[in-house]
């Protein structure tokens, strides 16, 4: 019954959001990691195939590994297929983010929380913007994501950052920055992926450590696409709304009515820790952005 209910979420996903790319003139990924990618940390424990489409990273007690786009990108998607670490996967976390490694950095991350064998795992996103984070929320996925491979994409534009599963939006994050709140808008950000030991907060915040006898955790990924406008210095290039620059045409400037509704349906049933509703973190003064809309 789950692996159904999830199927019918991934089919509906791919219908309401497929449409909107009607381009594809500014895909610049060639599905070979070797080509479009190099490997940051450890090479010993990043193992690619021999046709360089699918990747995985390791991680054991020796170390943790990543790898990062060669590129970097002023607005647009990035897709990619990931299978997380099975079994018990305590205190690991897999990041996959978007990151501008500037002092005032942007950021848009996915961080994939290990669990102890048998419960859901979490997914946490957060934005930054101009330096600052903050901005943490947490779901559950409502599907096994160590069994299949399933598809990760931040859309990013103008207008909005939409960060989805399985085609499913999960969370967005407005261009309010006409309001006074910090938007993600100039500065370019490059790809990178990490696994990584975070124990000391990963798991049940901290309770639950790495468990080295069930290593080494090994994650998968495949199939990637970026498209995206690659920078060249000029954000004016990337900021224009031309038939290349799909993500920047009105129909990609806030969710669908059909892309709501799933919204909805996951911040109603998966929504863990939204920090819009942690009034006791931020002293009942929550960041501007928590009462303006969110799409």
């Amino acid at each position: 019954m789950i692996r159904s209910f999830s199927s019918l979420v991934i089919f509906i996903g791919l219908l309401v959001f497929n449409p909107l790319k009607f381009s594809t003139a500014s895909i610049v990924s060639t599905g070979d990691f070797n080509k479009d990618f190099f490997v940051t940390w450890s090479p010993s424990h990043v193992n690619t195939s021999a046709d360089g489409t699918t990747r995985s990273l390791k991680l054991d007690k020796e170390s943790g590994s990543g790898f990062a786009s060669n590129d970097m990108f002023l607005f647009g998607q990035i897709d990619m297929q990931i299978k997380l670490v099975p079994g018990d996967s305590a205190g690991t976390v897999l990041a996959y983010y978007l990151i501008s490694d500037q002092p005032n950095r942007d950021e848009l991350d996915f961080e994939f929380l290990g669990n102890v064998n048998g419960k859901p795992y979490i997914l946490q996103t957060n934005v930054f913007a101009d330096g600052h984070d903050d901005r943490e929320e947490r779901i559950s996925l409502w599907f096994d994501p160590t069994a299949e491979f399933h598809t990760y994409s931040i859309l990013w534009n103008l207008n909005q950052i939409v960060f989805m599963v399985d085609w499913v939006p999960i969370r967005t994050y407005r261009n309010h920055a006409d309001k006074g709140v910090a938007y993600p808008r100039w500065q370019p950000m490059s790809i990178k992926t990490s696994l990584w030991n975070g124990e000391s907060w990963a798991t049940r915040g901290g309770k639950d450590k790495v468990d080295w006898s069930k290593g080494p955790f090994i994650a998968s990924f495949r199939n990637y696409k970026i498209d995206a406008c690659v920078w060249k210095g000029d954000p004016r290039i990337c900021r224009e709304g031309s038939h290349t620059n799909w993500w920047n045409q009105d129909v990609s400037s806030s969710l669908t009515w059909a892309q709501r509704r799933l919204f909805k349906w996951v911040r109603k049933n998966h929504l863990i820790y939204d920090y819009c509703q942690d009034s006791k973190r931020f002293q009942n003064n929550l960041p501007k952005e928590c009462s303006l809309p969110n799409y």
